[in-house]
């Protein structure tokens, strides 16, 4: 089943907020999800604790860099879907880990240091093709953007990877606070009070659409899984 990873070289670039709207998105679908928290702050494992569950989603939080590569196969076999939530640097996990995936988003916000963030991703993954041999699906994600406004920063950014030839989703995960309150409440957007929350109907229609893109991105091609790509230097 596929496996899409979500990476930036810079944090705070709204990645396991990328991560988390997917897989929540994927789950109220009915499907089984497996997340892999790599982020070194786990929000994704402090979200699974709240008290408001998504049924569907197992968070695995404990990885090691030279075993990440089979747990997300062995995973892969058994959900319908398997989303990594990489950390900010380019390391072990992170190659291992995207040479595996068969989609890598990278989420970007309007920033030139968002977009240097993800140029260092970018080039990874052609590194990394050349050691499997095979295409690395990838694409951007924009993020925390403003509904209503497009400043000069996010200008740039769109024309600097518009120049780029890179793939970028049309729906850009817009700033949301029922975004945020995931992390707060638990659970997915279907779960949210709209009395508590603000918000809420704007923020599924952005995330239904941002995860259908995704998804469609998504479509696994068969190819050979690579195991432990780079060794820990002894």
């Amino acid at each position: 089943m596929p496996v899409i990873s979500f990476a930036n070289a810079k944090g705070g670039a709204g990645k396991t907020t990328a991560a988390l709207l997917l897989a929540t998105e994927v789950a109220a679908r009915g499907k089984r999800v497996t997340i892999f928290d790599a982020d070194p702050q786990k929000w994704i494992s402090k979200w699974a604790d709240l008290p408001l569950r998504c049924p569907g989603i197992n968070v695995v939080s404990e990885i090691m860099p030279a075993s990440i590569t089979e747990q997300i196969t062995l995973a892969a076999e058994t959900s319908d879907y398997v989303i990594v939530d990489l950390e900010g640097t380019e390391n072990l996990i992170v190659a291992n880990a995207l040479s595996v995936s068969d989609l890598v988003v990278v989420p970007i916000q309007g920033s030139s240091m968002d977009a240097r963030g993800g140029a260092k991703i970018l080039t990874l993954i052609k590194k990394l093709e050349k050691i499997v041999r095979h295409d690395i699906k990838h694409c951007v994600v924009l993020t925390r953007t403003n509904a209503a406004v497009t400043t000069r920063a996010m200008k740039a950014v769109q024309d600097f990877l518009a120049a780029q030839n890179i793939d970028v989703l049309m729906t850009p995960i817009v700033e949301r606070a029922a975004f945020r309150d995931l992390f707060e409440f638990g659970g997915g957007l279907k779960g949210l009070d709209p009395s508590l929350v603000s918000g809420v109907a704007k923020a599924r229609e952005n995330a239904s659409l941002y995860a259908a893109e995704v998804l469609e991105r998504a479509i696994t091609v068969p190819k050979k899984r690579w195991y432990n790509v780079f060794k820990r230097a002894s």
